[in-house]
């Protein structure tokens, strides 16, 4: 449950420092994996002032995997098309993949407060979890047995929390970053934006709009629950005080609306856009995640979901480390395969910026003509549409098991199709594996091959044994049944595909859906052994 102690000393696994969206996703995850957690937080309480407004399908598997995805849905809209507008309201590229790779919409609009607070809800269940809100951190400092954080409550009292591990997740100030001497190289945007969040939403059109005005780009984007947000680019001279005032929030406003006649305000910030890397996401028993590792600019809303992908990725592995079943080593493979692609989302996102507010105005119509062109051309439409300029995590090292295909699915996040139990019922995939790894094969036993030795790691380490058939086999009473195997049926064509662009019938997954090796019955136990040495297994 969560509790604001009047203890002087807490002992803890892992101590976490920040109550984002980041923090308190790793403190679910782990807290269901049974691990002892401790947030601490400056503030008083969540942040409510305007963040995130894009949440992607990658991130609503990883809410999946806390249980509490379900809970998250109806403050989201799926299926969040991004328009790019010229000056006179032309568009020249429409987003709106309605691809379901993953289980859930690929861009769905959210507000980033209401979902913080079912992640800090969702932590009440817990006995052995504590969140700390009104807590100052002193100092901290680590040893070969763990972590000490010295902390002060709004009283001034002094607290101590001894942790194994810390994560800090304090934001792109992190004074735990700051304090370790890490660099973090990159560049701030010249300019910054206001944002400004509108109760009763007085357009009424869907999707978001960013409209490309040479004198002043602005957004215009549809929240769930009747909430239109506008941000509009802070001309030089511009202070955010002299904005916030409600003469020139209408003035601003008034640009985009007929009358600002009964606007009402719930918030406004003025932001600054920064683009920016940590130079190594661990040292020792601390380590880095979201924006305390990086922060980039929100064109593609990929800050938000590069911090939960951090959040998957880490989580899991500091499970496995904290339960003794896998060495301290495995956390080195949280930078190597996170760092590379938290880098392309940065890119992507300055590419993004640039297109909506170039940086000199001839640029501006070259990108209208040049994008108008393209627009006609059918295989580019379809590459804007379905998104597929976004860089897909892909990992080429670290907690995997790499073959010499190039097209290899190894690295990748696996398909999460609808697949339909025994019993009939059909649920998305994840919801037959749970936060365990998989070995899922196709019309086989996925346990035949696994001699004896290689079966005791997997069971420690935590695995279930899957055999997909298609959906009409499952009622054939002539059958086998495997013990300890889980038989599911596909009910379209997902995963059949899947395999089929392999030679293998084999794949392992991780906990957090990638896939980590592939295999086929008489390689399971060389590939397992691979495996266990990739993850540092005991």
């Amino acid at each position: 449950m969560i509790a604001v102690s009047s203890k002087i000393d807490y002992t803890t696994q892992v101590a976490i420092l920040g109550a984002g969206p980041v923090g308190l996703t790793i403190a679910n995850y782990l807290s269901k994996q049974g691990v002892h957690v401790t947030v601490v937080e400056q503030l008083d309480s969540l942040i409510d002032y305007p963040r995130a407004i894009g949440i992607d399908d990658e991130s609503l598997r990883t809410i999946q995997s806390l249980g509490l995805v379900d809970k998250v849905l109806p403050h989201t809209t799926p299926n969040h098309a991004m328009r790019f507008l010229t000056p006179k309201g032309r568009c020249f590229a429409d987003i709106q993949p309605l691809t379901r790779e993953f289980g859930f919409s690929r861009r769905n609009a959210f507000i980033q407060p209401q979902v913080d607070n079912v992640l800090l809800q969702g932590l009440e269940q817990y006995e052995n979890t504590q969140v700390l809100f009104s807590r100052h951190l002193d100092e901290f400092t680590q040893d070969a047995n763990g972590v000490t954080l010295n902390i002060q409550n709004k009283d001034g009292n002094k607290e101590v929390i001894h942790a194994q591990y810390l994560i800090a997740c304090d934001g792109g100030n992190s004074v735990v970053r700051r304090t370790l001497n890490i660099g973090f190289d990159g560049k701030t945007a010249p300019n910054q934006w206001i944002v400004i969040d509108i109760e009763n939403d007085p357009l009424a059109t869907p999707h978001i709009y960013l409209c490309c005005d040479p004198v002043r780009p602005y957004v215009s984007a549809a929240l769930p629950h009747g909430i239109r947000r506008f941000e509009f680019m802070v001309m030089p001279g511009e202070t955010q005080e002299e904005l916030s005032k409600p003469e020139n929030i209408a003035k601003l406003l008034s640009k985009v609306l007929p009358t600002t006649d009964g606007i009402e305000v719930i918030r406004q910030r003025v932001y600054t856009h920064n683009a920016r890397i940590a130079d190594k996401f661990r040292v020792d028993r601390i380590l880095l995640a979201g924006d305390a590792a990086h922060i980039m600019p929100v064109w593609q809303g990929q800050g938000y979901n590069s911090g939960m992908r951090d959040a998957f990725n880490l989580a899991w592995k500091v499970a496995l480390v904290v339960q003794g079943k896998a060495t301290p080593d495995l956390l080195d493979s949280y930078q190597v395969e996170r760092k590379d692609h938290a880098k392309a989302m940065i890119d992507l996102s300055v590419m993004a910026g640039h297109v909506l507010a170039p940086p000199k105005k001839w640029q501006g119509f070259v990108r209208d003509g040049i994008a108008y062109a393209l627009n006609y051309i059918k295989p580019i439409k379809q590459y804007l549409l379905e998104m597929r300029f976004k860089p897909m995590p892909k990992y080429n090292d670290g907690a995997l098991v790499k073959d010499n295909n190039k097209e290899s699915p190894v690295g990748k996040m696996f398909i999460q199709p609808q697949v339909q139990l025994e019993n009939g019922q059909t649920v998305l995939l994840d919801e037959v594996i749970s936060n365990d790894f998989a070995v899922i094969a196709w019309g086989v036993d996925p346990k035949w091959g696994i001699n004896d030795a290689n079966m005791k790691v997997w069971q420690s380490l935590g695995v279930k044994f899957i055999q997909v058939l298609p959906a009409v086999q499952l009622g054939n009473e002539k059958r086998k049944i495997h013990d300890g195997v889980i038989t599911i049926g596909d009910t379209g064509t997902e995963i059949r595909s899947w395999f089929g662009k392999t030679d293998q019938a084999m794949v392992i997954l991780r906990p957090d859906r990638f896939v980590a090796a592939l295999a086929i019955p008489q390689t399971m136990n060389t590939v397992s052994q691979q495996l266990f040495s990739k993850l540092h297994a005991k």
